[in-house]
């Protein structure tokens, strides 16, 4: 069964490269990995720990453990790879203590076995649920401490599927797994895996810093003045085309973060708004006072710009790829999103904690403003103390590794 995933792999690998001809995102991918293995640093002489990340998502997960661990232990390399280009180009718009940051190679045996050889990591942490087989089988073989961080594990992965096997046998080569619900430590438990704690969702943590060090922003607040704001955050164009007619006629002051922030896209939000609207980029404290719009075509903004707003709309559940609500919750802003948002246990969470709403049309989004507003002090309360309790991830996390 390894060989079919590693012949798997290869067939990815031959795919990209493909898509690259004509694929942006793909061309980044194909050219993170050009000449890797020859920028890793000597660290022959160093304990290595290395953090492992999807995307940006994963690594706001994984960064409060990662700063706990370099605060603590401060002779630690820190590594972190990214298998996203999202996620290797916007890290350094994190406070973030990592000591060498780069994509992971491709997960053939030979690649996995050259970079552990060189990197030589005394922990990894593969951080949410990416699992790659050949890099984990070459950590487990050098001696390495293998850790999931917030896990999050379904019925549909294919861990629990009839053809699982070699998948299973992966998860096996875990040293613990640190989960953020009971169904996924059920799961586990049913395929024999019983070194599982749950310690919730590690971004709760990382929120609540983001707050704690959230800086002014001039230009916002020069924007909101004295008015209300509703934040609109990682946005799609199907999100974003079911708020413009509300957008169009409310009396509340409106910032746009899109999730894509091309030229092409901005001008298409733009030209659909017939309210006053201004792009962050092309203002100042001094022009900004009579937009009623402030599209915001930068990235890295967005989690300190939910300070300043009302209630928010999070882009993403209308694709399946619902983002970060717990940005604007730790701000005590009533949160409303699409209807796809299943493969988010937060999504639920919020929901019937009465601080989280989904619609599918633009008269449920009206109904259910209407509603917020009505009670919006209740509902903000409610929230914020939801993300207090919520909190201390990190903390259980790292007590576990330095006490095993």
């Amino acid at each position: 069964m390894r060989a079919l995933y590693t012949f798997g792999v290869y067939c990815y690998g031959v795919a990209i490269r493909i898509a690259s001809l004509f694929n942006p995102k793909a061309k980044k991918w194909i050219n993170g990995r050009k000449g890797l293995f020859q920028t890793l640093p000597d660290i022959s002489n160093k304990e290595v720990v290395w953090f492992h990340c999807a995307s940006l998502g994963e690594f706001d997960q994984g960064l409060p453990l990662m700063n706990r661990i370099k605060h603590e232990n401060p002779e630690i390399y820190l590594i972190v790879t990214f298998f996203s280009p999202s996620g290797f180009e916007n890290f350094e718009k994190r406070d973030h203590l990592a000591d060498f940051v780069c994509y992971l190679p491709l997960d053939t045996p030979s690649n996995a076995r050259k970079f552990i050889s060189i990197i030589q990591p005394s922990s990894i942490f593969f951080v949410k649920y990416e699992f790659w087989g050949n890099f984990i089988l070459a950590a487990k073989k050098f001696g390495s401490k293998i850790y999931n961080v917030s896990g999050i594990f379904r019925p549909s992965h294919r861990f629990f599927k009839w053809y699982g096997s070699f998948f299973r046998s992966l998860l096996k080569q875990f040293d613990f797994f640190f989960v953020q619900n009971e169904s996924s430590k059920h799961l586990l438990t049913e395929i024999g895996i019983t070194n599982t704690k749950i310690t919730g969702d590690s971004r709760f943590d990382r929120v609540i810093e983001n707050s704690l060090s959230a800086q002014p922003n001039s230009v916002i607040e020069a924007f909101k003045s004295n008015d209300k704001l509703v934040v609109i955050g990682s946005s799609w164009p199907v999100d974003e085309e079911l708020l413009i007619p509300w957008i169009n006629k409310t009396s509340f002051k409106v910032l746009i973060a899109p999730h894509q922030v091309d030229e092409k896209h901005i001008e298409q939000i733009s030209k659909g708004i017939t309210r006053k609207v201004e792009r962050y980029s092309k203002t100042s404290t001094e022009s900004i006072k009579d937009i009623d719009v402030l599209i915001v075509d930068t990235i890295g903004l967005l989690a300190s710009a939910y300070k300043y707003g009302e209630i928010a709309y999070v882009g993403g559940g209308f694709t399946g790829n619902l983002h970060n609500i717990l940005e604007p919750a730790v701000f005590g802003l009533p949160v409303i999103f699409g209807p796809k948002y299943k493969r988010f246990p937060e999504g639920q969470a919020f929901i019937n904690g009465g601080f989280g709403f989904s619609i599918s049309t633009l008269n449920e989004f009206e109904k259910t403003f209407e509603l917020i507003q009505s009670n919006l002090n209740n509902i903000s309360a409610k929230e914020k103390r939801f993300v207090e309790q919520n909190a201390g991830a990190t903390d259980q996390i790292y007590r576990h590794i330095t006490s095993n």
